[in-house]
């Protein structure tokens, strides 16, 4: 049977004008809060920033809530969230950290295929086709 990892989307907004410099903060992001992070239970961790600054974010985490509070209990990372707090948009006074917005999963490949393999009362039917 197939068991799905927790997976999350969290988007934010990085203000236009101060991309690249996120860009180039995040190309050495300081060790400790690397560390913090994985510590913290934060998996396959990925940011993706748009033209537009539109930022969204993936992890993994057994519990995202536990994860995020671990994290947002360093040190480190209330100094790394007042480093990058100048670079986001409409964060009204909160650390960037505390201003993603949480995405619902609505569709994974993997899921499917697994569901699909467990039996014909599990797979989906063909757009046009009844089962």
């Amino acid at each position: 049977m197939h068991e799905s990892v927790p997976r999350y989307c969290l988007v934010g907004q990085v203000r236009p004008d101060r991309l690249d410099e996120y860009r180039r903060r995040h190309a050495e992001v300081w060790p400790e809060l690397l560390n913090a992070l994985k510590d913290a239970g934060w998996r396959q961790y990925s940011l993706f920033l748009g033209t537009d600054g539109l930022l969204v974010g993936y992890v993994e985490a057994d519990d995202l809530a536990a994860a995020q509070a671990a994290v947002e209990a360093t040190e480190v990372n209330a100094a790394w969230q007042r480093e990058m707090s100048d670079l986001f948009a409409g964060l009204d006074g909160q650390p960037p950290d505390q201003n993603w917005r949480l995405l619902d999963e609505v569709f994974n490949l993997d899921d499917q295929l697994a569901a699909a393999r467990s039996g014909p009362d599990a797979r989906p039917t063909e757009p046009g086709k009844d089962r």
